[in-house]
């Protein structure tokens, strides 16, 4: 099999995919033409169909393994495929693991580290609280294990919900040791529970896109209310400390615009903010950067960083 990662330009496929999304969009001459969006383990591929004619177009939707011939170019400093023929895929042609997106990292590694750190929250309310979801809950834990932190922006994959919280609660980490005034529990356990609610916001694989839940609430709204119907449970909860930590939830994208109902109004919510921002922008460059393609240059506008963007040149 020809992994999405390994495509170069000039190369003639025939392999299968999975489909994560199909349209039919209009040329600026009027004429219609599929759009699609192809996946498997190592990656998505956009894909274009210029004759809508061809045998099988219409026998496939969204989710559906297709198989396709095709040929690979690059635009925008990135692989596209050129569709000649596409056909839905039949059961027993694919091994439906090969096309889910991992992270690169050991998630049980990655747990047994983040265990650890949580291990170091002295707070009796703030430990009972971390332990009741990452000890105690198996169904979260595997859930958790296992979910990616955002549909296509960063962390997409499996096991990116875990990854992204780890790079978050080690920058909080640091910031606690830099900056002595923060509270280190407060500021640890935000961290620890900052993305939650992507559980909810987010179907799982292979679907990975946005549930109604997601869609009217979001994952900041849903991740407080996760929090809040589990401090009910502990008898004695400070509601000052309740309030404080779900304002760390709230704030953590900082911005108004950018989905937070509240900006960072104690410190600890600003340092979260900083720290997911980063893990999530550094991520966001390099998998733009890993994707590309040819010699190392230029590869045009990134909208989600709102430049352009280059590799580093690597002598």
């Amino acid at each position: 099999m020809k992994y999405i990662d390994s495509l170069r330009e000039g190369m003639r496929i025939s392999e299968i995919y999975l489909c994560k999304n199909k349209q039919i969009a209009l040329t600026k001459a009027g004429k219609e033409y599929g759009r699609l969006i192809l996946q498997d383990k190592t990656g998505t591929v956009d894909a274009k169909i210029w004759n809508l004619n061809s045998p099988g177009v219409r026998s496939f939707e969204a989710m559906d393994y297709v198989c396709v011939d095709a040929d690979v170019s690059v635009f925008m400093g990135a692989n596209q495929l050129n569709i000649e023929r596409i056909r839905k895929a039949d059961e027993g042609e694919y091994i439906p693991a090969d096309y889910l997106p991992v992270s690169t990292k050991d998630t049980d590694e990655m747990y047994k580290e983040l265990l650890g750190i949580i291990a170091t929250i002295k707070n009796p309310y703030l430990k009972r609280l971390t332990d009741s979801y990452f000890v105690a809950d198996t169904a979260f834990i595997k859930n958790f294990k296992f979910h990616s932190a955002a549909k296509s922006v960063h962390h997409g994959f499996v096991g990116g919900l875990l990854e992204h919280t780890l790079g978050v609660v080690r920058m909080c980490d640091y910031f606690s040791h830099a900056y002595p005034m923060i509270n280190r529990d407060l500021l640890l356990t935000a961290a620890v529970f900052h993305d939650i609610g992507k559980l909810k916001e987010l179907s799982v694989f292979p679907e990975n896109d946005y549930t109604d839940d997601g869609q009217l609430l979001g994952h900041i709204i849903i991740g407080t209310e996760m929090i809040s119907e589990r401090i009910r449970t502990i008898p004695g909860f400070p509601d000052r400390l309740a309030a404080e930590l779900k304002h760390c939830i709230l704030a953590h994208h900082g911005e108004l615009e950018y989905g937070s109902p509240k900006k960072p109004a104690i410190l600890e919510a600003l340092a979260l903010n900083f720290a997911d921002n980063t893990d999530a922008k550094m991520e966001t460059m390099i998998e733009a950067l890993q994707g590309a393609v040819g010699p190392t240059g230029w590869l045009g506008y990134n909208r989600l960083l709102e430049t352009n963007i280059r590799k580093t040149t690597e002598e």
